[in-house]
């Protein structure tokens, strides 16, 4: 297990005027989580009043420099002076992984601490969350192994190249890993490309089958809570999803209005890599159709990338300010244009997948409590968020997490943690859980990880609804059970 290279910062009591807590106790954090939409960032920012706070911000692509509209940033001046960190500070075009958040946030948090301020995690990024708090990160074997590989054989030619074949089709790169290692491939969904070519070239430059890495003592330890790196007070800001998809809906309308469009347009290049870095926010590859058709019909056949590999723009491409002004009248046209309809139906699939991550997000939360025994503490925003409503929103949800905090870094605190007989059960759940994969051929061959996932998947109504339909229909008899 990988120790971290900082050292921890002395243990401070917010409350108590900095006065160091007793030897052995862990700092303390705050952890703000909770689907998108519900204002976890509102509420993290409200707590300043009522605390000396700053916040770390744990979403994956708020953390991503640009795209400021399309990643619902806090805007400076509505952050209220409240101190923000890691909220745009990465480039655009790397990949930062949950390992990567974790080695960065520590630090900040350490010296948070050493101020005498309160570390508030804010994020709807829960692998993020996970790997923070958690003193053993899953694939941190994996990716230090990976590392050092790297590292000790610099131009590895052969590999390389495998590398690059492997890159060329997702497909195919998974079709190979089931070969090589079939309990490692069952561990990631087939979509999952950049962790399949990292099972790939871990294999390529270390000759260990990624499952190897997984089993034993890092599926016994991986996200269990009793034996966290901070003492931390998980609040969760939560909503019901018909109030959540109706705030998503008119969320994405208004992104629209405050130059989501002309942020995607900034950044499009036709021969992107959608699966790192920024481009991998909802609200990019969706507009992708409208783009490629404008720009066909609009420019000449010599359009191209430069050298290396950014858009051209003014000389190979419309002028900027031109098309920004042509992509609102398309937008507001009263007619169905080709063009108007593409639009539409990006702006649409903004609007669906994002409320599909809300539901992922939402099962990721419950997963935390069920499989891995977090304490996660639920304030319910349904009537502030649908009522718009300023005086519910202080008292429902700010009101109670102000509570909520207040005891947890009280002296009498103590937060419930698992016996170790119910740790015993999670560390099994979670062994079953990451080896075992299911697939629903009634939902279309949907695949799901674990048994958690699979008996959530089966009780959701869209589950249900197709099952009812296929017991009408001669084909039930063939999908009754599930593939494993």
């Amino acid at each position: 297990m990988e120790k971290s290279n900082e050292s921890p910062a002395r243990a401070l009591n917010p409350l108590n005027g900095g006065e160091p807590l007793k030897e052995g106790v862990k700092s303390k954090v705050v952890v703000v989580m909770g689907p998108t939409g519900s204002g976890k960032s509102r509420l993290a920012i409200d707590l300043a009043t009522h605390f000396p706070i700053e916040i770390i911000n744990a979403d994956s692509m708020q953390v991503y420099q640009g795209l400021d509209v399309l990643t619902n940033k806090v805007p400076l001046y509505d952050q209220k002076g409240v101190p923000h960190h890691l909220l745009g500070t990465v480039s655009s075009d790397m990949e930062f992984t949950a390992k990567k958040f974790r080695d960065s946030a520590i630090p900040i948090i350490n010296d948070i601490l050493t101020r005498n301020q309160l570390p508030v995690i804010v994020g709807g990024t829960n692998y993020y969350i996970q790997a923070l708090v958690s003193s053993f990160l899953l694939d941190e074997s994996a990716e230090d192994m990976s590392e050092i590989y790297s590292s000790d054989h610099p131009g590895n030619e052969q590999t390389d190249h495998m590398l690059d074949v492997l890159g060329d089709s997702c497909n195919y790169s998974y079709d190979l890993l089931k070969e090589l290692d079939p309990v490692a491939a069952n561990r990631i969904h087939p979509n999952n490309h950049r962790k399949i070519n990292h099972y790939h070239s871990l294999y390529a430059r270390s000759g260990v089958l990624p499952s190897k890495l997984f089993q034993g003592k890092a599926a016994e330890n991986w996200g269990r809570f009793d034996n966290s790196r901070y003492s931390c007070c998980f609040i969760c800001v939560d909503a019901s999803l018909p109030v959540l998809d109706q705030y998503v809906e008119h969320r994405v309308d208004c992104m629209v209005d405050a130059g989501l469009l002309d942020e995607v347009y900034d950044i499009y290049n036709p021969n992107a890599n959608y699966t790192l870095g920024l481009r991998q926010a909802i609200g990019v590859r969706e507009f992708e159709n409208f783009f490629r058709a404008y720009f066909s019909g609009n420019m000449d056949d010599d359009m191209g990338d430069s050298s290396d590999g950014t858009p051209l723009k003014l000389s190979t491409r419309m002028d900027d300010k031109l098309f920004k002004e042509n992509i609102r009248s398309i937008l507001n046209s009263t007619s169905d244009n080709p063009q108007k309809i593409l639009l539409e139906e990006a702006i649409g699939k903004v609007k669906v997948n994002t409320q599909r991550l809300v539901r992922r997000q939402k099962r990721r939360v419950n997963q935390l409590q069920t499989l891995f025994g977090w304490n996660i503490i639920y304030v319910d925003a349904t009537e502030s968020i649908s009522k718009k409503s300023d005086e519910c929103w202080a008292g429902q949800v700010v009101g109670l997490a102000v509570e909520i905090i207040r005891s947890f870094l009280s002296e009498d605190y103590s937060r419930g943690q698992a016996s170790d007989e119910g740790n015993k059960t999670v560390t099994d759940i979670v062994q079953r859980d990451l080896w075992t994969q299911y697939v629903c051929k009634a939902c279309g061959d949907r695949i799901l990880r674990g048994a958690h996932e699979w008996e959530q998947h089966i009780k959701g109504r869209g589950h249900r609804k197709r099952m009812s339909s296929l017991r009408k229909s001669q084909s039930f008899a063939q999908l009754k059970h599930p593939s494993l």
